[in-house]
């Protein structure tokens, strides 16, 4: 079994500013996870298990993470599974200070150089080598050893390759960097999407065994290779998350501003009944498309957040509602008429210097602020254009909320 980037008690930061979410849930499913995972191991009876770099996320708050994981190997070691483990850019040697002794099935690989277990009764051999720090930008596979003869050489590394997106480019390598190697199979951690990079040879990410944020969406878990007489014969993924993260898209384009929670309510009951795996899912919504209602919308969206949330609600009670966000537009040709001055004071707004660069005088300040309190922003939020500079941006959906106030009213 090959599996990578657990991140063991992830802090999970700003998870309690989004309400109704099942905070605690959330915040033990990488130990649930876990859990999966060794019991997916003992029922399948695999030889051994490999962990491809971030097992922790970081040095431990308190012993509590260490002792799980020294119970969750002591499970394997009581049925004879042995479990390779190297440490990745989260849980570099440099980066945690607790130890606990680990089970004596744990064979972790050293940071100072390329190291090799065997498992003689299997002719297998695994090479690899841990992170000494966070930012580890060496190649570290041209210091590989190469195959041994006779063996089936599995290689384990904690990198991007020559670079994925959203990860930091840790350890470069190419493809031809790894098979210069002559191993059999490369199994590889750091991104947190599954892929099979090459079958000749293997060359695999798992992904993590658990989504932690709305960036880790869809399935999650591990793999199981079979080899029968040294060739590769499966690779096969399971899914061992326990809770499910998704973003759903609802094009609201031609429906009317009554009519938008139907919608919503439809999409989120398909979103239920296509739930084949049965997990809870937590689900991020952003309406897209065009109306003429749209500043209506933007104006109404912490009402709608609610509306939302009681829909899902009523749907499932393991189908949650982590955001909803409003990135509909109004069809320019469609605009109300407001009055000749008055509309042309909003239309105008976003791309007046003067009023973009008050606005940034007086509320740069506030958004450094509310960074430090809610974390750093996230894509599509109002408050991620104001910390990029962005203000134009921020006075465009402004002005679209206030003119359909106004007309609205008047």
């Amino acid at each position: 079994m090959h599996a990578a980037d657990i991140h063991l008690d992830s802090p999970l930061h700003g998870l309690s500013r989004y309400e109704g979410l099942p905070v605690e849930d959330i915040r033990s499913a990488t130990r649930a996870a876990f859990d999966n995972l060794v019991h997916c191991a003992i029922e399948e009876a695999v030889d051994f298990v490999i962990l491809a770099g971030d097992l922790f996320d970081g040095d431990w708050r308190d012993m509590g993470t260490g002792l799980y994981f020294a119970r969750a190997m002591g499970r394997l070691d009581q049925v004879g599974i042995p479990a390779f483990v190297l440490a990745g850019n989260h849980d570099a040697a440099s980066v945690i200070s607790r130890t606990v002794p680990w089970p004596p099935n744990v064979r972790l690989f050293g940071a100072r150089r390329p190291e090799t277990h065997r498992l003689p009764d299997l002719a297998v051999a695994v090479h690899g080598q841990s992170f000494s720090t966070p930012a580890v930008t060496d190649n570290l596979v041209l210091a590989y050893p190469p195959a041994e003869e006779h063996h089936f050489n599995i290689g384990m590394l904690h990198t991007a390759l020559a670079g994925r997106q959203g990860h930091a480019d840790y350890a470069p390598c190419s493809v031809d960097d790894l098979r210069s190697r002559g191993y059999s199979y490369w199994a590889l951690g750091h991104v947190h999407e599954f892929e099979i990079v090459s079958t000749d040879p293997y060359v695999v990410f798992s992904g993590n065994v658990q989504g932690r944020t709305i960036r880790e969406t869809g399935p999650k878990g591990a793999v199981i290779v079979t080899v029968v007489d040294s060739e590769i014969t499966s690779v096969e993924r399971v899914e061992l998350d326990v809770i499910r993260w998704v973003r759903l898209d609802v094009d609201c384009t031609g429906t009317a501003d009554d009519a938008v929670t139907d919608l919503i309510r439809v999409e989120l009951g398909r979103l239920h009944g296509a739930n084949g795996s049965g997990r809870p899912l937590v689900v991020r919504v952003t309406l897209l498309g065009e109306m003429l209602e749209a500043g209506l919308l933007h104006d109404r969206a912490i009402t709608l957040r609610d509306d939302i949330r009681a829909i899902a609600a009523s749907i499932s009670a393991e189908l949650y509602i982590e955001k909803v966000k409003v990135m509909m537009t109004e069809p320019a040709r469609e605009r109300v008429a407001l009055g000749e001055d008055l509309g042309a004071l909003i239309d105008d707004a976003s791309t007046d210097p003067g009023l973009v660069a008050a606005l940034a005088s007086d509320l740069e300040r506030f958004m450094l602020a509310a960074s430090t309190t809610l974390g750093d922003a996230e894509e599509g939020e109002l408050r991620l254009s104001a910390s990029q500079g962005d203000w134009a941006g921020v006075l465009l959906t402004a002005s679209t909320a206030l003119r359909s106030r106004l007309t609205r009213e008047g």
